[in-house]
């Protein structure tokens, strides 16, 4: 979509649909307060209402709600609802006249955010009859506003973008989403990014490095596992920010099998592997003052006669013996290889993201994402990023009473728990293991990597996890 700032008033935009927002109890702004019907707007929160007062041709109008309750959220939920409302009516331009919300740059990026991402659609593998074209959707938008906000009205669309493709990620089949895929994609970011490199190492290497917990999940698996390392070099005086991301490609349950309902939701479980490919690709696009390190493990967890069984000990790539007694519990296994890893190569800061527990839905929901750390200014600053950026995050309390719940009878460790108790807190224990006194922050996106039900990112794949580490890297890069 074509972003673009102009400085003309809204009776004098080329666009086929000019938007402004209207909050309770006040008059639509400036000169539209006298278009024809305008006494009819509605100011409650997402309330609709079309005019055509012929200059503008046509004049959406959307509720804002309270004054009061205005802030950058609810700014992009707004401009949802008017994405929405213009792929209905079929009109390819859209003007956006800013609103008055405090900060004139929060509020751009956040139209421009809602915008882009309430326009996405993934249709790559549905046909059309040639007298059928698909619906035209928003080819470009313009913000009626200050040129001072271009820049950050840029930002915002790069981000958006990013997290686009982190959807079309996301909800691509398995059988075309492979571990393979994945790392071809990313040498393709690598190829589009001065300062990006990629490295990839195979299931003869990854075995050879003796990364116990990828060889493990991969291992009943055709498919060739990978783990991706990707590199920026964007200088900065900073720490080194590693990011992780979990990437199963399909997760069946291994041998303790998944029930079939939903297992077909399942592509999906390399979320956080989406995320950190396409946020490296936004940092990079974006220029970010910051040196980024990227490890991805990407493979299957499939049943078959070769695969780990229930009772395997294996070990880690850190030298800790781990009982496996769920297959179903593979992220955790493949991310402490991943964690040491990044700590071998360098990384002074983590963040790892990660489809990792169901348990994580049942006690924060889609609202919040869980955040497990072991280092307060890292949390901190984590919790800062996803307020800025709006993918919000809750911390949960990591005492040592809940690695004590993951020690194994014959192992160190055992990778589920006995009992049922705090089952996102006792994954991230198990992870810190990994990573030993290296800052790090664990962000369990199970419950807002799809199905989230927000107007701009449906129910389908959001791409959860992009906006937040690039914000993340915007802090550390200041």
């Amino acid at each position: 979509m074509n972003v673009a700032v102009s400085q003309e008033r809204p009776e004098e935009a080329a666009a086929d649909l000019v938007v402004a927002g209207l909050y309770e109890g006040e008059e639509p702004p400036g000169e539209l307060a006298s278009a024809p019907g305008a006494g009819d707007a509605k100011g409650g929160f997402q309330k609709l209402t079309l005019l055509r007062p012929g200059q503008p041709e046509r004049l959406l109008i959307v509720g804002l709600g309270k004054r009061e309750e205005a802030d950058p959220e609810r700014i992009r939920l707004a401009a949802a609802v008017a994405a929405k409302e213009a792929a209905k009516l079929e009109t390819p331009s859209v003007a956006w006249l800013l609103p008055e919300c405090g900060d004139d740059e929060a509020t751009a990026g956040a139209l421009v955010t809602g915008t882009i991402l309430a326009a996405y659609r993934f249709d790559r593998f549905k046909s059309s009859a040639p007298d059928q074209p698909p619906p035209a959707g928003i080819e470009s938008l313009t913000l009626l506003a200050p040129q001072a906000v271009a820049g950050a009205t840029e930002a915002a669309r790069i981000c958006a973008a990013a997290q686009n493709r982190a959807r079309d990620l996301q909800s691509l089949p398995s059988n075309v989403a492979t571990p393979s895929f994945l790392a071809r994609h990313a040498r393709e970011i690598a190829s589009h990014h001065e300062g990006v490199t990629t490295e990839v190492l195979g299931r003869e290497e990854i075995a050879a490095k003796e990364m116990g917990g990828l060889v493990a999940v991969s291992q009943g698996t055709a498919e060739e596992p990978k783990l991706i390392v990707m590199r920026y070099a964007g200088g900065g005086s900073g720490p080194t920010l590693g990011i992780v991301g979990k990437g199963v490609t399909f997760d069946t349950g291994g041998i303790s099998l998944k029930p079939s309902a939903s297992m077909h939701e399942m592509k999906m479980d390399m979320s956080g592997a989406a995320a950190v490919l396409e946020a490296v690709g936004a940092i990079a696009e974006l220029g970010l003052a910051v040196e980024l390190l990227a490890v991805v493990p990407a493979t299957e967890n499939m049943p078959s006669g070769t695969a780990i069984k229930p009772g395997d000990v294996i070990t880690q790539y850190n030298g800790k013996t781990v009982e496996v007694n769920n297959t179903d519990a593979e992220g955790r296994l493949i991310l402490a290889d991943a964690l040491a890893y990044a700590v071998e190569l360098g990384a002074e800061q983590i963040v790892d993201l990660a489809t990792l527990t169901g348990a994580v839905l049942m006690a924060l929901g889609s609202t919040y994402a869980g955040l497990v750390c072991n280092d307060d200014e890292l949390a901190g600053a984590v919790e800062a990023a996803g307020r800025e950026s709006g993918e919000l995050v809750w911390r949960l309390p990591l005492h040592p009473e809940y690695l004590e719940l993951m020690k194994g009878t014959v192992a160190d460790l055992t990778n589920t728990g006995a009992k049922r108790k705090a089952g996102t807190i006792t994954a991230g224990a198990f992870l810190a293991e990994a990573v030993g006194e290296t800052p790090w922050a664990h962000v369990d996106i199970a419950g807002t990597a799809w199905d989230v039900g927000r107007p701009y990112t449906g129910n389908d794949a959001s791409g959860f996890g992009v906006r937040l580490l690039v914000e993340l890297a915007r802090e550390l890069s200041a």
